[in-house]
């Protein structure tokens, strides 16, 4: 049995769950998610905590479980807290500014790359470390895929560590020419 799927997912306070045939709607304080999920994947909710349940022990039915416990998982914890991804810009010259649903990102090319957010993501600039973008939304899939677009436009480099890593990602660093002819 999928060790994942057998786990129930404790509903906080303030958080709503309908299960209408295969559509499960989660409201929160945060807003309001919608998936719908496959119609062999059954939904039982008793004593604040939402079970996945599964038919049978068949290949996809195994698959599924474990993958709908941990959307609806995330989808609970997306409208009660909320997901965030943090940037950092690494480089002389590299910066960053928000206005609204864009930001404008300088990186080095001789012109400004300006990003938009989905529906659902937000930007925002660290106030202490100016270089930090701060990319918030409840849907965990959409505020990943954002960063990770975002990272994309000038990845680390591994020579000098420049560019746009996720906070606290190790960048491994490589030796330039000239360390590696005055060792040999």
């Amino acid at each position: 049995m999928s060790r994942v799927g057998k786990q129930p997912i404790t509903i906080p306070s303030g958080v709503t769950i309908e299960i209408k045939n295969n559509l499960i709607v989660v409201k929160g304080s945060k807003g309001e998610l919608k998936k719908e999920i496959h119609e062999n994947m059954k939904m039982e909710m008793k004593d604040g905590e939402l079970t996945v349940l599964r038919p049978n022990d068949s290949k996809l039915n195994r698959s599924l479980h474990g993958l709908y416990r941990s959307l609806l998982a995330n989808m609970v914890e997306g409208v009660s807290k909320g997901f965030e991804k943090r940037l950092e810009i690494i480089g002389v010259g590299y910066r960053a500014k928000t206005s609204g649903k864009k930001i404008t990102l300088s990186l080095g090319f001789s012109h400004p790359i300006e990003y938009v957010a989905p529906d659902g993501v937000e930007f925002k600039m660290d106030e202490e470390n100016k270089n930090t973008i701060i990319v918030t939304g409840i849907d965990k899939q959409l505020v990943g895929e954002a960063a990770a677009k975002i990272r994309s436009y000038k990845k680390p480099e591994p020579y000098k560590g420049k560019g746009i890593r996720y906070e606290g990602e190790y960048v491994a660093r490589k030796a330039g020419k000239a360390a590696a002819s005055a060792s040999a």
